[in-house]
């Protein structure tokens, strides 16, 4: 019997399995994969974002001809962009086989589905394994269990069969780059998918049914993103649904309608669809066991993520909003704690949310959108780019900071940043919000100049009316 079993071995999955290790748990790590890393490592985070350095080094060799560089038409070796991706890839995941060999946990690749509480049948997918080995089912008992399985894609409902309509994970494969895409949904995923595409020379056009990109994000914030997106994207087009999509063999062949009921069709090579993920929560053998699912197919769970099973606990993206690699690592934390007996509760006040966009948009904590929802009162204090002198030597001053702070109490309650490297800099804002700094505490802390990351300790100052760098008439 193994004192703990951890079904999904992403973010959430082998971050359990390496700590209950290193605390001395006997640990199994399932997954179907030859190596732990999970969607995240294999067919999201890692690669995309692989992708988006590529991009970017693209649109600065571009972009250097404003302060005098002029650099020839990039010549893109398509092959070998997906090889270095791949890479990427590779030797993350194989030096997380390596840890968890050194961590002597028992990995099996397979798939594994409940009997009951307490005790799992594993079909082996063990691809460099005998033959006659592939397929072949075990059970094994165990005495606490984590589900770590992650999510997929969601499918837009009536579309056709086509090889020339792409995903999250099957546009990352790069299998050429198209003359024309349309990305439906306006999303995180999509803008990031679509701007790779974009400054690989393809011709762009996103589809939302909102009425803005980005629908969770706070309009300044994704206003500056939009604006530079109009530059490289061919159009983005709001409060539009697809009606219908036919695939012409020679492209796909897409029929919109707004928001008055007009149709228009339009003819693409590809067509990427980013409309969100599902849990993972189906073909599991949950039935078999006392854990219950909500109406969108989460796990239901408390505060130490243990189920309605006693000896089943869920973490990541099957155990709810947000669906982020970072929250999924430290909710495996919490449950690990939680089935060795340690008083520990999954209580964040700030999970930081980074779209790896140009500019990257990064937040944290409270948003100024939810405080509106929540009718709270609160103090907004900005800085724009245009006034840092880092900024401008960069030649990137498309970008603004803003702190959330709590007029009563001067606390920080979040913090949101646009910008050029917005995701290296919001763990500020999760350390002042998590630590209850108030507007003081940043403004008295001296930042480095010239660094985008005095934006940040402006928008403080700019809290009590003052900031160097710009100048508001009383």
């Amino acid at each position: 019997m193994s004192k703990l079993v951890i079904i999904g071995a992403g973010p959430g999955g082998y971050a359990a399995a390496f700590y209950a290790a290193d605390l001395g748990l006997e640990v199994t790590l399932i997954d179907a994969e030859k190596n732990p890393g999970g969607v995240c490592l294999y067919r999201g985070c890692i690669p995309s974002k692989a992708l988006l350095h590529s991009a970017r080094v693209l649109s600065e060799a571009r972009e250097a001809k404003n302060f005098g560089i002029e650099f020839n038409q990039p010549k893109i070796d398509l092959n070998k962009l997906r090889d270095w991706k791949n890479s990427v890839v590779t030797k993350l995941t194989s030096g997380l086989g390596q840890l968890t060999k050194q961590r002597n946990i028992t990995f099996i690749q397979g798939k594994a589905k409940f009997l009951n509480s307490n005790t799992l049948e594993i079909e082996k997918t063990d691809s460099a394994s005998v033959s006659s080995f592939v397929g072949q089912k075990q059970k094994l008992s165990f005495e606490n269990a984590i589900l770590a399985t992650g999510s997929h894609p969601i499918q837009l409902p009536n579309t056709p069969a086509s090889s020339r309509i792409l995903n999250s994970t099957t546009a990352l494969d790069l299998e050429n780059i198209p003359e024309s895409l349309l990305v439906i949904g306006g999303g995180y995923i999509g803008l990031e998918l679509g701007t790779v595409y974009a400054e690989l020379g393809t011709k762009v056009s996103v589809v939302e049914m909102m009425s803005g990109i980005l629908p969770g994000a706070d309009r300044d914030l994704a206003n500056v993103l939009e604006k530079r997106l109009q530059t490289i994207f061919k159009s983005i087009m709001l409060e539009t649904k697809i009606a219908k999509m036919e695939d012409t063999k020679k492209s796909i062949k897409v029929t919109f309608e707004d928001k008055n009921g007009k149709t228009s069709t339009q003819e693409f090579e590809k067509v990427l669809v980013s409309i969100g993920r599902k849990p993972n929560s189906q073909n599991l053998g949950l039935e078999n066991t006392k854990v219950e699912l909500d109406q969108k197919g989460f796990v239901k769970i408390d505060g130490q993520r243990r189920t309605t099973d006693p000896s089943i606990y869920a973490i990541g993206d099957i155990a709810g909003e947000p669906m982020l690699a970072h929250k999924a690592s430290h909710e495996g934390r919490v449950a690990v704690e939680a089935i060795m007996g340690q008083k520990v509760a999954f209580e964040p006040k700030a999970i930081p949310a980074v779209v790896f966009t140009d500019p990257e948009i990064a937040w944290c904590g409270l948003t100024e959108t939810d405080a509106k929802k929540q009718n709270r009162e609160i103090k907004v204090a900005k800085f724009p780019w245009g006034a840092s002198g880092r900024a401008i030597t960069l030649d990137r001053t498309d970008g603004l900071t803003k702190l959330i702070i709590d007029p009563q109490t001067e606390r920080i309650l979040g913090m949101a940043i646009v910008g050029v490297g917005a995701g290296e800099l919001i763990s500020e804002g999760v350390l002042a919000v998590e630590m209850g700094a108030v507007a003081s505490d940043i403004k008295l802390s001296i930042h480095p100049h010239p660094t985008i990351s005095e934006t940040i300790m402006e928008s403080a100052e700019s809290f009590f009316g003052h900031s160097t760098h710009i100048y508001r008439k009383k």
